[in-house]
């Protein structure tokens, strides 16, 4: 069968087969086999990219400035009231809307920064992990999220530390730390020492993309870098 080409078709750059095809992307004149032939091809075209898509990641943000948080006191968590020396010094804790209005829960104790996630925040290993020296936090939380089920879903944060030592006799440092955040094993997967890794950003990403997923917080060593 000869292939026939309709005016214009070939100016708007339509590819001509085995059969006619107008301008609108019709095939006219095939026969049956191949329209199931060409269907089958664009129904695994289809599948494939729906499989990439489920895969996909990304990053979204979200403010951490804790004077948008709520502070909570110990009562309320049904924790027992600090003693006075306890209360003499600075510090509380907060519950913050993070991305898709995830709980983040920090805590400020003996000059030194908690955070975790979730409903179950206060129980989870994250609530208990910082640094030894005193920190801080950054006021933005990076959120990795993955495409599940046509939504986005987070599966890891990034967040800034800033350590330093209280006599002044070292140079702050700055850490990105990565969090899985899989209910139940919520836990800092990794630290990038981002003061000596130029791009810390994307080592954090790739880790939280690689090393999340599988980590066991109870039985994993957690990755420092370098």
């Amino acid at each position: 069968m000869q292939v026939q080409l309709k005016p214009g078709c070939l100016e708007a750059g339509f590819f001509q087969g085995n059969g006619i095809m107008d301008c609108k992307g019709f095939i006219i004149g095939m026969s049956k086999q191949s329209i199931t032939l060409v269907l089958g091809v664009f129904a695994i075209m289809i599948m494939a990219l729906s499989q990439a898509r489920a895969g996909e990641r990304d990053s979204v943000y979200s403010r951490l400035d804790l004077d948008e948080c709520r502070a909570v006191s110990d009562r309320e968590l049904g924790l027992p009231e600090p003693g006075e020396e306890e209360m003499a010094m600075d510090g509380g804790r907060w519950l913050c809307a993070g991305y898709d209005g995830r709980i983040v829960y920090v805590v400020e104790e003996d000059l030194r920064f908690f955070v975790s996630f979730g409903s179950a925040a206060m129980g989870e290993m994250a609530a208990g992990q910082t640094f030894v020296t005193f920190n801080n936090i950054g006021d933005t939380l990076e959120w990795r999220v993955e495409r599940k089920d046509g939504k986005w879903v987070p599966f890891a944060t990034i967040l800034r530390w800033t350590t330093e030592i209280g006599d002044g006799s070292q140079p702050d440092g700055s850490f990105l730390v990565v969090t899985g955040l899989e209910p139940g094993n919520v836990c800092q997967v990794a630290r990038i020492n981002a003061s000596v890794i130029i791009d810390a950003n994307r080592v954090a990403r790739e880790i939280a993309d690689n090393e999340v997923a599988g980590f066991d917080c109870m039985n994993d060593e957690m990755i420092l870098v370098p």
